[in-house]
């Protein structure tokens, strides 16, 4: 007698909610009650406890109230009130999140790196009640005009009441049900939004508190998310109602691999969300020393969301985390059904061992899983079917009821809460109970964890004015060689590059949509049928890509022109590594002054080729020497690198502007022990010179030429400075510097002068009038200095040595440059020890040299954000840096011991 077939439906286990507030900003009005005094929020330095957030964020939310009071604001056309909130990642977001809800109102992000088209298309759509910023971009946002600035409404929120909105003052009396809108790429070309009901977050938040539960000792979860990826809202929204202190993570960091495993570290994270290409490059980081291995072992709890999980990945993993402690989770889903909808737990590499791919596993809490043939009945266990889900996870549909056919009745159930089928468009199968992942039905791809429809990118593609025709590919996949591509027709007469159509694109798609390359092609070919034959254009740029078709007639060109000639091995191994890595991607010449992003790269390729370049023996790095520097900087002595080399490679290959950049940081590794590097140090042929009044005419140029063209603060000042005013700065500190006796000046091995360090006891400083705008540099480090000096350094003369000012000749090759700035920091430690001092304070406004921190052993004493600084006279003369740039205090103990 046979057995009976298996169908393919799978259910979660049924937790209902009762007993919890069906409002999320209200069960974490229930959290403060129990954790006012303890973090919340904490981003670049600052904190805010549960209370304060509370507080804050009610006040928000009674000033925004007021304003759409007095705009008499209505509900879109879905009877929803939508704020639309356009900010970095900040504290202030999170504030302006949780008062949006207060209020009783969803909120509806966007990007601040969204194309004009993009954002004017949700606007017309969404119809939110008012756009909250942090820019008044009138361009950016088109014909919306009600936009208010988030520092306005915290100007007028000043003195308002930190008590929560009561339930019948806000703009649905109390009977909110939506949470926010997400807007995702459409199958019929247009960007749709996603409505999420608070009931549906708190489904998804309540299963994750139960499957994997906080720890502990788990203090601090990590924000780093963009809003409009919909992982966002359970990387924030879940650690938070628990009472977990959550770091925001800039966008900056976020994209840089190597910066965020660091800040992983410092922070003893203990659970990551990331897309498997992220995680790709942090195992890359973590491999570039042996000495990295350690790093990172208290994250035990790795989930991969939004892209299809490589088993080949999860085998590094394990190769990688080994010790038995760490799991790597796959998670599935998509945003209408609140991110994700089942979830598969592997806990060691046998598991994965000769698997292709991770399984989806299965369902979440509350939720069931169907595989449908295409007459919607069940398929039997081991066959593909296309992929519904029913239950508390999914969407209230889409804004203005788009896309209907893929919200159905559910024929399957009885059971109201599972009435409704949501289509997923993807095909798996059921395999002993588990959920494997089998592909798309249509043309959506994800790209780093956000949906990509390609029929939408196609529409963008044909728009471009000289355009005929267009088709748009995904070269493998969900795969680390994954690319979009775009082949295009012109019309006659018409004059078109493929990089005048990458530009056009640029404005019109999110960065993550645009193709990464783009052919001009004659003709596109044709099935017998007269259909495109997609697959032989795959096969064309397969070909192209790893040169299987013989001799490369297009090859992208490499132009070694202007390359210096000790400079030309180096040269060749980049351009070559380059183009191993991009491969048929690259997009243009290859030469000097090509950015590496502009040929076709991201954050993925830069850390191959970053990886591809050690294996051949090269490294990359830049930076600054601590303390108030002008001067940029490259580190190749074999002690700092020991320290250096996986902090900064990365870091300095993103943040070059050209390949030129990136090879003035080139040099070569080496195998040589600290003593032979101390040695090498030892005979650079520098020798430093106490200060004498010889050598003012010499200062005054390197100082003058290296601050005034190169200083992080005074760039925002620029137009109030003059080179002279720094002559006469360093004609009245020059009588104190000379007589102190802990200033030098560096002379190479010709005896010419090449480079400065002007130093003072902290505690013995000279007073100086600047009559100059420099005036108000030194108000600004003085009042960031001042604190410290006072208490929390040792007090006394002859304790605190302040590294006050460094500058090279601006004559130096980056070589030397580099020698002369080690041998400055080796020499200024010397002398602290020799003098007896106790310590050397510096404070350093370079980001790239706030990273090398730890390099040179220094301490943050304080971070602060530079265009917060409001001078004594009331004004801001900073406020037009980035929120990103810091200043920071440091101080290096200095003891007897060799230096690290």
């Amino acid at each position: 007698m046979g057995s009976i077939p298996t169908l393919s439906i799978l259910h979660g286990d049924a937790h209902p909610l009762k007993g919890m507030p069906l409002l999320l900003h209200r069960l974490l009005e229930k959290t403060v009650c129990l954790k006012s005094q303890q973090n919340a929020l904490t981003f670049q330095g600052s904190t805010l406890s549960f209370g304060t957030l509370d507080a804050t964020a009610n006040r928000i939310a009674r000033a925004l109230l007021c304003h759409i009071h007095s705009v008499g604001a209505q509900a879109n056309l879905d009877g929803d009130f939508l704020v639309a909130v356009c900010m970095e990642p900040s504290d202030q977001l999170v504030l302006t999140l949780l008062a949006v809800w207060k209020i009783g109102a969803a909120y509806l992000p966007l990007d601040p790196s969204f194309p004009p088209a993009r954002v004017s298309h949700i606007l017309s759509e969404a119809q939110p009640i008012v756009v909250i910023a942090e820019k008044d971009d009138a361009e950016g946002f088109g014909t919306f005009q009600n936009i208010v600035l988030y520092k306005d409404l915290c100007q007028q929120a000043a003195h308002l009441s930190p008590e929560p909105v009561p339930d019948n003052e806000t703009l649905t009396g109390g009977k909110t049900s939506l949470a926010l809108v997400l807007y995702t790429s459409g199958s019929t070309g247009i960007p749709k939004g996603v409505r999420l009901p608070h009931q549906v977050v708190l489904n998804r938040l309540c299963w994750q508190w139960r499957a994997f539960p906080y720890g502990p000792q788990e203090h601090v979860c990590v924000f780093k998310t963009a809003l409009t990826f919909v992982d966002s809202v359970a990387e924030l929204w879940g650690p938070l109602l628990q009472g977990r202190n959550v770091l925001v993570v800039p966008r900056d960091v976020t994209k840089d691999p190597e910066r965020l495993l660091h800040v992983l570290e410092e922070q003893k994270v203990q659970r990551l969300v990331l897309v498997p290409s992220l995680l790709h490059s942090l195992l890359l980081v973590l491999g570039f020393e042996a000495r990295n291995k350690g790093l990172l072992s208290h994250l035990k709890t790795w989930v991969c969301s939004g892209e299809p999980l490589p088993a080949q990945l999860a085998r590094d993993f394990f190769a990688h985390f080994n010790s038995g402690e760490h799991v790597l989770c796959n998670f599935y889903g998509s945003t209408e059904v609140m991110g994700d909808v089942t979830y598969h737990v592997v806990r060691s590499a046998s598991e994965v061992k000769d698997c292709d791919k991770v399984p989806i596993g299965r369902p979440l809490d509350n939720t069931a899983i169907y595989l449908l043939d295409e007459n919607h009945r069940p398929v039997v266990s081991g066959e593909v079917g296309e992929l519904y889900v029913s239950g508390l996870n999914i969407a209230q549909g889409y804004v203005r009821g788009r896309d209907p056919k893929c919200f159905l009745p559910n024929p399957l159930t009885v059971d109201p809460d599972h009435s409704c089928l949501y289509r997923t468009g993807d095909f798996a199968r059921l395999v002993k109970g588990t959920l494997i992942y089998e592909g798309r039905t249509d043309s959506q791809v994800k790209v780093r964890g956000h949906r990509v429809d390609l029929s939408e990118v196609e529409g963008a593609v044909t728009a471009v004015p000289g355009i005929d025709k267009s088709v748009v590919l995904c070269y493998k996949p969900g795969q680390t060689e994954q690319a979009l591509l775009a082949y295009v027709t012109k019309q006659p007469d018409a004059c078109l590059e493929s990089h005048q159509v990458e530009a056009v694109l640029q404005k019109s798609l999110a960065n993550y949509m645009q193709p990464q390359q783009v052919f001009v092609v004659d003709s596109i070919p044709l099935l017998v049928n007269g259909k495109t034959d997609r697959q032989e254009l795959l096969r064309r740029y397969e070909e192209r890509n790893t040169g299987s078709e013989g001799p490369k007639t297009d090859c992208p060109e490499l132009d070694y022109t202007g390359i210096e000639a000790n400079q030309m091995e180096a040269a060749h191994i980049l351009f070559e590594t380059v183009i191993s890595v991009l491969g048929g991607s690259t997009r243009s010449k290859v030469w000097r002054g090509a950015n590496f992003y502009d040929l076709g790269g991201n954050s993925l390729n830069s850390v191959f080729t970053v990886t591809k370049l050690r294996q051949q023996g090269y490294v990359i790095g830049q930076s600054r020497s601590p303390g108030y520097t002008a001067v940029n900087m490259i580190i190749t002595d074999e002690v700092v690198n020991l320290h250096y080399l996986s902090l900064a490679g990365i870091t300095s290959f993103i943040s070059s502007k050209d390949l030129q950049e990136v090879i003035d940081q080139m040099h070569r590794t080496s195998d040589s022990d600290t003593a032979a590097a101390i040695e090498k140090q030892q005979d650079m042929g520098y020798v430093a010179h106490m200060l004498q009044d010889e050598h003012k005419d010499a200062v005054n140029h390197m100082i003058t030429e290296s601050f005034y063209e190169k200083a992080d603060l005074e760039q925002w000042l620029k137009s109030d400075i003059d080179r002279a005013d720094y002559k006469d700065l360093t004609d009245k500190l020059w009588e104190p510097l000379v007589q102190k006796n802990l200033s030098f000046l560096i002379k190479d091995a010709c005896g010419q002068p090449v480079a400065v360090a002007l130093n003072f006891d902290a505690h013995d400083e000279p007073p100086v009038e600047i009559s100059s705008k420099l005036a108000v540099v030194f108000d600004f480090l003085e009042f960031l200095e001042g604190p410290i000096r006072e208490k929390q350094l040792p007090q006394g003369k002859s304790k605190v040595l302040h590294s006050f000012m460094m500058a090279t000749d601006p004559s130096l090759s980056y070589q030397k440059n580099v020698e002369v700035m080690h041998f400055m920091e080796a020499e200024v430690l010397r002398m602290a020890r020799s003098r007896c001092f106790t310590g050397i304070f510096t404070t350093n406004t370079s980001p790239l040299t706030q990273q090398l921190g730890d390099v040179y052993d220094y301490e943050v004493l304080r971070d602060y954000q530079v265009n917060l600084y409001v001078a004594p006279d009331g004004s801001k003369p900073f406020q037009q840096a980035p929120e990103s740039q810091r200043a920071i205090c440091s101080w290096r103990p200095v003891c007897s011991s060799a230096p690290k």
